[in-house]
């Protein structure tokens, strides 16, 4: 067995003594960063700051989530209890990124875009909505994924789906850092920081200027 060790850390730096001490007892317990569930009883920590969680939640398989809990039993359930616990403002639902392939076509977005909808509606307020951008790092993980060409138009029409979707459970659909312009199409453009959102929760206005380094 080769193990690579490293990945999320300078273990020699931080954690030598650890390292030490797991090779002479013999075991290892690593903890899964994808599941959310471990900050729920943490939360009152919180409760002196405005601040609201965005939550990316999408019907992909372990094709494309191989290390995320089963959407079911796990995140769609820790994602109720998150709105249920801070109040729905405080979640945000981001279905993203979209792409299309043999196995997730158009279809298969509006029908899982419409179950999850149905399933989140009572426990947020919005939906942010993004399409794959083709990085390098992308092109790399996806290398074993074929995707299928996803133009302009075919994105408009997706997106006017979803957002007639969205606005039958009553949740309203933005974009995060998209070129297109989607607002014909009944989507709105958001902000990964939400001025508004945060000047609402904290009860007063805040004077807040685009970071130019972000998108």
């Amino acid at each position: 067995m080769i193990i690579s060790a490293s990945r999320r850390t300078d273990i020699p730096r931080y954690f030598s003594t650890w390292f030490f001490r797991r090779l002479q007892e013999g075991f290892v317990l690593v903890r899964n960063p994808m599941n959310p569930t471990p900050m729920l009883g943490g939360l009152a920590a919180l409760d002196p700051y405005a601040y609201y969680f965005q939550f990316t939640l999408t019907a992909y398989g372990p094709d494309v989530e191989p290390r995320l809990h089963p959407k079911a039993e796990g995140v769609i359930p820790a994602f109720q209890r998150l709105a249920d616990r801070i109040g729905p403002d405080r979640v945000i639902w981001r279905y993203d990124p979209i792409f299309l392939s043999a196995r997730y076509s158009a279809d298969f977005h509006r029908r899982s875009f419409e179950s999850l909808a149905r399933q989140l509606a009572p426990h947020t307020r919005q939906c942010i909505i993004s399409f794959l951008d083709e990085y390098r790092n992308t092109r790399r993980n996806m290398a074993g994924l074929p995707l299928q060409p996803f133009g302009p138009e075919q994105q408009r029409a997706l997106a006017a789906d979803l957002a007639a979707i969205a606005r039958g459970f009553g949740l309203a659909v933005n974009t995060c850092a998209e070129a297109l312009d989607l607002s014909d199409c009944g989507v709105g453009h958001a902000h990964c920081i939400d001025g508004a959102l945060l000047s609402r929760l904290a009860g007063c206005p805040l004077a807040l200027r685009r970071d130019p380094g972000q998108r």
